[in-house]
Formats: C-alpha cells, structure tokens, sequence
C-alpha cells in the first residue's frame, strides 16, 4: 500500500524524471531522448512548478520511495480546456504501475480539486494508450477528438 501525501518541496526536481515517464510511446517505436523535455511544448508542465497558486501535485511513496506523481497547473498544454480548469499529469516509475497506486493517486487529486473549488480537470491522452480506459473509469469524458489524442474532462461539481 502506498502513502498518499503532497510532493515535497525537495522532491519537486523529481519531476522531469516523472513527465519523462508520462510521455506515452506507442508499441514497438523507440523511447524518445530525454532532451525532448527541454521543448516549450512539455517543459511548461514542470518549469517553475510550485510558484503558481494552482500548481498542485501529490505522490504516492512506497518503503519511502517515491514512485508515483500527479500534478496539475493551469496552463496552454495538451490538455488546456479553459482558463479555470487545471491540466493533469500522472506518472509512475515503471516497476511501479499496474498495481492500483494510479487509481488511489488519482482519486486523492480528484478529492482535492473539488475541496479547493475547481469546476473540473482536463488531460490529453494518446488513442492507443491504455490509461484511457482508467481515466474513463475515473469520470472523464472526451471533450474534443484530435488527429493522435483525446481532450478529456472531468467534471467535479
């Protein structure tokens, strides 16, 4: 079982290591270069995170591990929706999906955008990922279909 609790200030560098995990890639092409986090397009997921008032993020640490994050920020990304509406990410470390810590993580920022007062949260997701189906589970619907994503929402008032 894992502990659910916010990222730590410290832990916040964790995070490219965590958006690098996120990026999807499709069966059977080769993991792209970590120098891909360096473009605008997704280093604005992670750049200065923490010094905007609606950058929230949660981990999931096992044996004192961190293995899991989900962070949110309002911002023009993949998954932007509307200026009122945070764009979500999530990641684990490979070892460390599959296990239900995603469904438990994410639950936990669900929980925590209604308390703050959100109307919803949004993520963009790849046709051919498996998460989609989790994420569907978990209340999002698609929004807008695009050439290789889905804009997903979920609504929580």
């Amino acid at each position: 079982m894992a502990e659910i609790r916010p990222l730590k200030s410290e832990e916040i560098p964790h995070l490219e290591e965590f958006l690098y995990q996120a990026i999807f890639i499709s069966q059977g092409l080769a993991p792209l270069p970590r120098s891909i986090l360096k473009e605008p397009d997704l280093e604005m997921y992670i750049k200065d995170f923490g010094q905007q008032p609606d950058d929230w993020a949660l981990a999931a640490e096992v044996d004192g591990l961190l293995v899991g994050v989900v962070w949110v920020r309002i911002m023009k990304d993949y998954g932007y929706y509307d200026d009122q509406t945070p764009s979500l990410s999530i990641s684990f470390l490979p070892d460390f999906r599959g296990q239900g810590l995603g469904q438990q993580l994410m639950t936990a920022m669900l929980d925590l955008l209604k308390a703050k007062g959100y109307p919803s949260v949004s993520l963009s997701v790849s046709k051919d990922n498996p998460a989609l189906r989790f994420y569907q589970r978990l209340g999002f619907v698609t929004v807008e279909e695009r050439e290789d994503d889905y804009l997903m929402l979920c609504r929580l008032k």
